[in-house]
């Protein structure tokens, strides 16, 4: 049966009110679907599926929903389902629903809950945004260095049901420092009187609570891993972030740069539950300065004026070159960003960047300007030496704007900014005065002469 026709069973259900039905075919569903089944339910309907639901379905389809729901139900159901609810989700979860939560409704939720659980979220909450502490939970399978496997096991049956994740076995000592991991794999094929000792990988690869979330993210990317444990200043292991906490951050940054890279300011709110007003003032200062530092385009033409009049071939070529020059940057700039993105690309290999982008201009340059000088000889029947003129001067842009591309990106990465804000479309503007001057400065010599 595809999602169409489940969606029609539950619309059926719900609108003749057979509640017994209605949540048995709720259990046959991923609460992922039944979280984006729920988008488009109005209130009434919202609280309704929520309390027909079983309480611990409930906490993980509340995980999944957007934050408006998320503040609709809390609005609507009573305290007790509130202290049931927050007890049921885990950790890191109950902590970002509260971070989205406006404070008098995060004041509520607190006030509900059982004292070491909001001893547990307040002590999140202290963590900056965006940290590894803010990431983790502390809902893992934790073990003492001295057990074996079958003690592992049976800890594992009888405390695992809780835990976020059990495919990694983490054995810390008496003064919570972290002395290595056991994935779950390993400890299923041997004896069960092996001790976890011999089984541990003391290559320990942690993160700090202070860290970074993109420093988290870069970290278990390169080494391949499920879940990353997370300690304090002090050594001590105090949570752990899973793989799907990763893949939510991976995605947050990824569409940060690309906002960046054209020229917005991130934004805090889905796009069609942003004000105008907010949309407008996060692509309003980029666009203020591109347009200021355009003037310098146009005070470059108007400094070379006189060469324009000579042939109207020089004037029509001009978007021609700024485009194919800015497009040209713009390509060499977002694979340096995605390469220092990924840990490919650093700073030192700036020069090495620059030869290959240069190379490549060389050639690229070569065949678009070999493609340009024919089709103004052919199609526009001009001279020998207008087609000349313009043909270098494209094939000299391509090759500066690779190089600039490539290096700005760079040198920002170098100043500690984000090598985003280096791409286009500030680039694009860059390139544009630089392949304005180049072509004047050609023109100059080879029309004017």
């Amino acid at each position: 049966m595809d999602w169409e026709q489940i969606e029609a069973r539950l619309d059926l259900l719900l609108a003749e009110k057979r509640h017994g039905q209605m949540r048995g075919a709720l259990m046959m569903v991923n609460p992922v679907d039944i979280a984006e089944y729920m988008k488009k339910l109005d209130a009434e309907k919202l609280l309704l599926m929520f309390r027909i639901l079983p309480k611990d379905v409930s906490a993980e389809v509340f995980s999944y929903m957007d934050p408006d729901q998320r503040e609709t139900l809390v609005g609507s159901i009573a305290d007790k389902e509130i202290t049931a609810l927050i007890s049921d989700m885990f950790v890191d979860d109950a902590v970002d629903f509260l971070e989205e939560l406006p404070a008098n409704a995060v004041k509520r939720v607190l006030q509900n809950t059982d004292p070491q659980t909001r001893a547990i979220i307040n002590q999140f909450l202290k963590y900056p945004e965006n940290s590894a502490g803010s990431l983790m939970t502390i809902e893992y399978c934790e073990f003492a260095p001295e057990m074996n496997v079958r003690d592992a096991l049976q800890t594992i049956k009888e405390t695992g049901v809780d835990k976020e994740t059990v495919y990694t076995l983490y054995l810390v000592d008496r003064q919570r420092k972290l002395v290595g991991t056991v994935p779950l794999h390993k400890a299923l094929v041997v004896d069960v009187d092996t001790p976890l000792l011999k089984l541990v990988d003391p290559r320990v690869i942690a993160v700090n609570t202070l860290d970074d979330q993109e420093v988290v993210a870069d970290t278990v990317r390169k080494y391949h891993l499920l879940s990353i444990p997370v300690v304090d200043g002090e050594g001590r292991m105090v949570g752990i972030i899973t793989s799907d906490d990763i893949m939510d951050v991976i995605e947050e940054e990824n569409t940060e740069d690309f906002e960046k890279m054209s020229g917005l300011a991130p934004a805090e709110e889905p796009y069609f539950k942003s004000s105008m007003f907010k949309l407008a003032w996060n692509r309003l200062p980029w666009l203020m300065i591109l347009m200021l530092a355009s003037v310098l385009s146009g005070a470059i033409i108007s400094r070379f004026e006189s060469v324009l009049a000579v042939n109207i071939l020089l004037s029509a070529s001009i978007p021609m070159l700024m485009n194919t020059g800015g497009n040209c940057g713009q390509q060499a700039s977002t694979l340096m960003v995605r390469g220092i993105a990924l840990g490919e690309v650093q700073f030192t290999d700036i020069m090495k960047a620059i030869w290959t982008e240069l190379r490549v201009g060389i050639l690229v340059g070569f065949a678009l300007s070999m493609v340009t000088f024919v089709r103004l000889l052919m199609l526009n029947q001009a001279s020998v030496l207008i087609a000349l003129t313009i043909s270098f001067s494209l094939y000299a842009t391509v090759v500066i704007a690779k190089s600039i591309g490539c290096a700005l990106p760079l040198v920002a990465q170098r100043l500690n900014i984000d090598p985003a804000l280096a791409a286009s479309p500030l680039i694009t503007t860059l390139v544009d005065a630089a392949s304005l001057l180049i072509f004047f400065g050609i023109a100059s010599h080879l029309v004017m002469a």
